[in-house]
């Protein structure tokens, strides 16, 4: 798995993620992130132009999103107190980062 990029946004309590994604083949994306990141996967939702994955760390519930036309992806968390969470996957990902 290779990422381009990978910043935290503390305002939207997200986990911006760059990188060349296959919309139809988004699995063979977010499978490895999802391992790399020790998440288990708890559901998988997608429509015309999106994908949403739930994702468990640790018993954090954290949302995997990814928009076809934005072609924009991201970790997210409804919690505030829970942000302290992205910045430790924000940690993980590091070796992942093209340079």
């Amino acid at each position: 798995m290779k990422l381009l990029s990978a910043t935290l946004d503390g305002d939207n309590l997200s986990l911006l993620i760059s990188a060349n994604i296959d919309f139809e083949q988004f699995a063979d994306f977010a499978e490895p992130l999802a391992h790399a990141l020790d998440c288990q996967v708890r559901e998988r939702q997608w429509g015309a132009d999106r994908h949403q994955w739930l994702l468990d760390f640790e018993g954090s519930q954290l949302w995997l999103h990814y928009e076809f036309y934005g072609d924009i992806c991201w970790i997210s968390t409804e919690r505030q107190d829970e942000f302290d969470v992205l910045v430790y996957l924000h940690s993980l990902l590091q070796p992942y980062i093209q340079s």
